[in-house]
């Protein structure tokens, strides 16, 4: 089959050409950007567009379909030629359907957890051996990409994300996937330039739990008020999960199923939830209690959630993908839990559309107080990129609640003060979607004395 993508460039679009490439599809692509690692993974399997740009020629009669990214604007000049020519019109979720509609399709969805909870499901799935399909949207260790596509496997993985699908099927890409097992891991409003009320975020997950194929199964965390009162007026199977049971020795966690002991790499009460809900799902896939726990011990975490990235045995620092409210408290009270006797400095950057806006901005109230230094970064370009009027210091002082809140706009002068705060024993935590204005962390991680691991 001859595919092309229009913004093949993208996290999701470039993993799943090289997917289709790797089953045996003929694939082209464009885009007007391609950043890294996309360039340099599509340049490995021979995908990257000869030119960077659009060109309505490349759109060919030989072509039978076209996958069309979120990235891409509806005037898109491909995507004009490919409607004039009547070839078939994909969105990346729309195709992932279409490759697994025969299969068992498990769906991860939520606010928060949901990289992390299908990286933990593909973890132990590897690990006992059991093949499935996936799609997760994180580069996981010991896979070679986020996406695979096979004819044997019987089940499909995915991560189920509830931002608009394409610029021409404006509806969350969770409501394509049809699951038969679906997860809910909490709501926490977030994408205010699309779901402009908190709740017509929460309808989002209504409709995602009326996806849920019949005899299918909704599991949802029952600590979250919202995901609770969704399910409790759902007919399917529920399978309401918490925080798994546990408990810190000389700074690992460990848990207990039956008589035995499991410690863990990872940490944190939100970390614990997200280890329950994939041990729902393992098990209701067939795995059991024991195989999970033997495989799980071994999970390390998911690219940037909370990912260890330099340490020198008395000083860390870590990065994570933390930007909507609920997942930067998660992330900052599970860092004090697990160094209680060090000082944790927290850098937020707000990068994204809701954590610049107006409208947006007071969900942050108490989000950053378990820091012992609070700090907030923002670029001006990319509150200019946005169309957005820039927030005033004093302003995002009292929308988070933190008199002494260090803010900055400047990474230079960023840098300058994470210099002067240096000690021994402090741990770093950088939480951003974004890149600080392309601070080079490697860099900073030597200046503080910190070796990159």
């Amino acid at each position: 089959m001859r595919v092309h993508f229009i913004a093949i460039g993208g996290s999701a679009m470039h993993n799943l050409a090289i997917a289709l490439h790797l089953k045996g599809f003929t694939v082209s692509g464009s885009d007007d950007e391609i950043f890294e690692p996309s360039y340099t993974r599509l340049n490995k399997y021979g995908l990257l567009p000869e030119n960077i740009g659009w060109d309505s020629k490349k759109i060919t009669d030989d072509i039978q379909a076209v996958i069309l990214g979120m990235h891409a604007r509806a005037d898109n000049p491909e995507l004009l030629e490919a409607q004039r020519k009547n070839i078939k019109i994909y969105s990346y979720p729309e195709f992932l359907f279409e490759q697994s509609k025969h299969k068992m399709r498990v769906v991860i969805g939520g606010s928060h957890g949901k990289t992390t909870i299908t990286s933990m499901i593909l973890h132990v799935l590897q690990i006992v051996g059991f093949k499935t399909d996936y799609m997760v949207g994180a580069q996981l260790d010991g896979f070679e990409v986020m996406v695979k596509l096979s004819e044997s496997a019987k089940w499909m993985v995915m991560e189920g994300d509830e931002y608009l699908t394409s610029p021409i099927d404006r509806v969350p890409k969770f409501l394509h996937y049809h699951p038969n097992i679906a997860v809910i891991s909490g709501i926490g409003w977030d994408h205010i330039n699309v779901f402009p009320t908190f709740e017509n975020y929460v309808h989002q997950f209504k409709l995602f739990i009326d996806c849920i194929e019949p005899e299918g199964s909704l599991i949802f965390f029952e600590d979250d008020i919202e995901v609770t009162k969704l399910a409790e007026h759902s007919a399917v199977k529920k399978l309401p999960y918490s925080i798994h049971p546990h408990h810190v020795e000389h700074g690992v966690t460990i848990i207990h199923d039956a008589d035995t002991s499991y410690k863990l790499s990872i940490f944190g009460r939100h970390n614990m939830a997200n280890l329950s809900a994939a041990h729902l799902v393992c098990k209701e896939m067939g795995v059991s209690d024991e195989h999970f726990y033997n495989a799980i011990s071994s999970f390390k975490g998911a690219s940037r959630r909370l990912e260890l990235f330099a340490s020198n045995g008395d000083s860390f620092i870590y990065r994570d993908f933390a930007h909507a409210p609920s997942k930067v408290k998660a992330s900052i009270i599970a860092l004090k839990e697990q160094f209680s006797e060090k000082k944790i400095i927290a850098c937020l950057e707000l990068h994204t559309f809701s954590s610049l806006s107006e409208g947006f901005i007071n969900q942050y109230r108490n989000s950053l107080d378990a820091a012992d230094v609070a700090i907030v970064f923002y670029d001006p370009h990319a509150v200019a990129l946005k169309r957005l009027p820039e927030i005033s210091f004093q302003r995002l002082r009292e929308a988070f609640g933190r008199e002494d809140l260090y803010l900055f706009s400047n990474k230079e002068q960023l840098i300058s003060f994470l210099l002067n705060q240096k000690d021994l024993s402090d741990v770093y935590a950088f939480m951003s979607s974004g890149s600080f204005n392309g601070l080079d962390l490697n860099k900073l991680s030597n200046e503080l004395g910190i070796t990159s691991i």
